[in-house]
């Protein structure tokens, strides 16, 4: 397992090809095809990025929602992600559409595992501003809109960095599911090693790589 879990980790953390991963594997003296590196990450995924969500630190007050567009397979989707004011990812979602209807499907996403936040901060884009005014948890939160994302929701562009990388890799998304599976497991990931950034002095950082690693081992350890 510790095989699987160290594949699966390398895939999702850095920008990484399945041929890279085996690449890697190899120079250590482990072989394993692409094709199972693929199958090990279908298979495994999920589970790993829900055991991750269950052990995140409870979420801020604000949620930071913004959208991006994106492909999969040729086709035009919309990536939707919400991150606290910490900049921890709460969610990302696929969907075709930037319309109310896709903004209150994200926005009940958010609800059913996150409790009622303080300030929703968003663009400009209507349709947010239309599916908060339908959901009744909503009525009382205080929605700000920013004109410029790139200035004043600065913590959301950030967030969209690292998925970005990934996507240019993999040489776009090629299928709808596979895409929300991956991109579930990357963005906890990233959350798991948020705190390992460059900008803390390196006695810290390793300190909190320590605890992360420390983290996934236990989650992943008792998949067979």
């Amino acid at each position: 397992m510790s095989i699987i879990q160290h594949a699966v980790w390398l895939y999702h953390r850095f920008p990484l090809s399945y041929r890279d991963v085996q690449e890697l594997l190899h120079q250590r003296g482990i072989e394993v095809s692409h094709e199972t590196l693929r199958e090990w990450c279908m298979k495994f995924g999920s589970f790993f990025a829900e055991e991750l969500r269950h052990r995140e630190s409870r979420a801020g007050s604000r949620w930071y929602l913004d959208e991006v567009c994106t492909s999969v397979n040729g086709v035009r989707h919309w990536l939707w992600r919400a991150v606290d004011e910490h900049g921890f990812v709460l969610d990302i979602l696929l969907q075709r559409h930037r319309d109310a209807e896709a903004a209150k499907t994200f926005l009940n996403h958010l609800l059913a595992e996150y409790d009622v936040p303080e300030v929703i901060h968003t663009d400009q884009l209507r349709s947010y501003g239309a599916a908060i005014r339908e959901l009744p948890s909503l009525i009382n939160v205080d929605h700000q809109q920013v004109i410029s994302t790139a200035r004043c929701n600065n913590i959301v562009e950030q967030s969209h960095r690292p998925t970005r990388r990934q996507e240019r890799q993999q040489q776009g998304f090629k299928r709808r599911r596979r895409a929300q599976e991956f991109l579930r497991l990357h963005a906890r990931l990233t959350n798991l090693h948020h705190h390992t950034r460059n900008s803390v002095p390196a006695a810290t950082r390793r300190s909190n790589q320590r605890v992360a690693f420390r983290t996934w081992s236990m989650i992943t350890a008792g998949v067979a």
